[in-house]
């Protein structure tokens, strides 16, 4: 990675790893090059994860009260005044951006 990972985005990381992939289906490369493409193209792949992961912690933050459950509102859509919508999430619960 040309960028140190404090200077790193998420958006910079992900065109990086378009240029690799790029790079790498448009021409006949030396083994040691795409060895070395694909290592780089891992670690921003890891690091585009970690900040996805925390995106999605910061969310599920914001998505709760002050007691831990999950706000009504605008996430209810159907207006629907069940008990499983006002429970908190568990560890179980899967939380996804996408």
């Amino acid at each position: 990675m040309a960028k140190s990972k404090d200077s790193l985005t998420f958006e910079n990381a992900i065109a990086r790893l378009e240029e690799i992939v790029e790079r790498m289906e448009s021409a006949e490369l030396p083994l040691d090059h795409v060895i070395s493409s694909y290592e780089e193209g891992m670690k921003l792949l890891a690091f585009c994860g970690e900040k996805l992961a925390a995106a999605e912690r910061k969310i599920e933050l914001l998505t709760r009260d002050k007691t831990g459950k999950l706000r009504r509102g605008e996430l209810d859509a159907k207006g629907a005044d069940d008990d499983e919508s006002k429970a908190p999430l568990t560890p179980k619960d899967e939380i996804s951006l996408f």
